[in-house]
């Protein structure tokens, strides 16, 4: 287990984290109000100081090769859903790593890679968890967190233990090589999966498929109008 660092306030957990000098392998930098949380393509993540875990941690996959970084995006993926349902809340992946419970967010992830030939060398993994926040701001669309599922309030620090200690067992599984069941259980705890839905393909519209699975690239694999197209982070979108 690396060193748990806890900051009353930071900019970005993730910008504390990638202090090479500072921080190693395991570390976790918690912040207990971040001013400056950062989401995927560039979205701010609204959370309310003391009530939900923001937090980064630090990992070293040297032994991943870049071609399949997307296996440790999974990992901490289900390493989310390994702690959630240990609290009695079922949740899904929503592609590429948003944690949906029902139909709102209660989580996002944010992975930065450094890369040094053809491997990755350090990986900084931002995730905020809503624990026990209620009440969200109106441009947050679709939240949803641990206390709004069950009514219940929660230990935030006991909630960051067992989310720890499940990341570093996943981590552990792809480090070991067992990549082939990590990648069939993402699949199979994906959001939508199997059933019709709505997607937007910028040029095309508004279009309805059928989630068929994800390779370990990452492309989304999306049955439409009867056959099956892959498709990259950006090139379409779910509409929720």
């Amino acid at each position: 287990m690396g060193r748990i660092v806890v900051l009353d306030e930071c900019g970005s957990t993730n910008a504390e984290a990638a202090d090479r000098t500072a921080y190693g392998h395991g570390d976790a930098v918690i912040a207990v109000r971040q001013t400056a949380g950062r989401g995927q393509r560039g979205h701010k993540w609204d959370s309310v100081p003391g009530e939900n875990l923001t937090f980064s941690v630090v990992l070293e996959p040297r032994f991943l090769p870049v071609a399949r970084q997307f296996l440790l995006s999974e990992a901490v993926a289900l390493a989310l859903k390994d702690t959630l349902e240990e609290y009695g809340i079922e949740a899904r992946i929503k592609w590429t790593n948003d944690i949906y419970v029902r139909g709102g967010k209660i989580c996002g992830i944010l992975l930065e890679n450094d890369l040094y030939g053809t491997n990755l060398t350090r990986s900084v993994v931002g995730i905020g968890l809503n624990v026990n926040q209620t009440e969200f701001a109106e441009w947050v669309p679709n939240p949803a967190s641990m206390s709004l599922e069950t009514g219940r309030k929660y230990d935030v620090d006991e909630v960051f233990g067992r989310l720890y200690g499940r990341l570093m067992a996943r981590y552990a599984q792809l480090e070991n090589g067992d990549d082939g069941a990590l990648q069939e259980e993402y699949n199979t705890s994906l959001f939508g999966l199997g059933v019709p839905r709505r997607f937007e393909i910028p040029g095309e519209g508004t279009v309805t498929g059928i989630i068929r699975g994800v390779r370990d690239d990452s492309t989304l694999l999306v049955e439409i109008d009867g056959r099956e197209r892959g498709f990259l982070f950006g090139e379409i979108g779910f509409v929720i």
